[in-house]
């Protein structure tokens, strides 16, 4: 298993990891998204590595984010747009977001817990994509945020949900270099 969770073998190049489901195969396409979405993970978890849970918790920047909450936060928006894959805008909505304290670490959490944790819907989710059609799609929930009448592929959802992750991996390598000058690449 990689860190993230998947079970990893060799494609028919050898080129790159392919992800396996015992209940349903991943198609070429399922295959690149999930392998690049775990790329992105990856980077994001890389700027974690060897913290402890104050140090994930600070907040060294002009803004209210932390690492630990960055963590948390990303995961939540995977499973919420992984639940918008399945069912929609209403399955999406089902579950009530903690927006205060969604982008913070908050009593009694640890870095290793929202690791672990952030492994789990990174298993989940690549369970849940390899049994989905690619081209099914549904209507993004009313909000201002989103283009009136959108409709959005389970495609659309992985794209966002690789864009999500990476644009914040780039805000958690910004607070470790703060940190201890750690940098993910360089």
């Amino acid at each position: 298993m990689s860190a993230m969770g998947f079970r990893v073998g060799p494609n028919d190049h050898g080129r790159r990891p392919v992800m396996t489901n015992a209940t349903a195969p991943l198609t070429a396409e399922q295959t690149d998204l999930l392998t690049t979405l775990a790329r992105h993970r990856g980077f994001l978890l890389h700027t974690v590595q060897g913290l402890t849970d104050e140090q994930a918790a600070a907040t060294p920047t002009a803004s209210a984010l932390s690492l630990g909450g960055l963590i948390k936060h990303v995961r939540t928006v995977e499973e919420g747009w992984l639940r918008f894959a399945v069912g929609g805008a209403e399955l999406m909505e089902s579950e009530q977001a903690d927006w205060e304290n969604g982008f913070r670490m908050v009593a009694g959490e640890t870095l290793e817990g929202l690791v672990a944790a952030y492994a789990e819907t990174a298993r989940k989710t690549e369970e849940t994509v390899a049994g989905l059609d690619m081209d099914t799609a549904h209507p993004l929930p009313v909000a201002p945020w989103y283009e009136p009448g959108a409709v959005w592929t389970v495609r659309r959802v992985l794209l966002h949900m690789i864009a999500e992750t990476s644009q914040h991996a780039g805000h958690a390598d910004i607070l470790r270099e703060t940190i201890d000058g750690q940098k993910t690449m360089g």
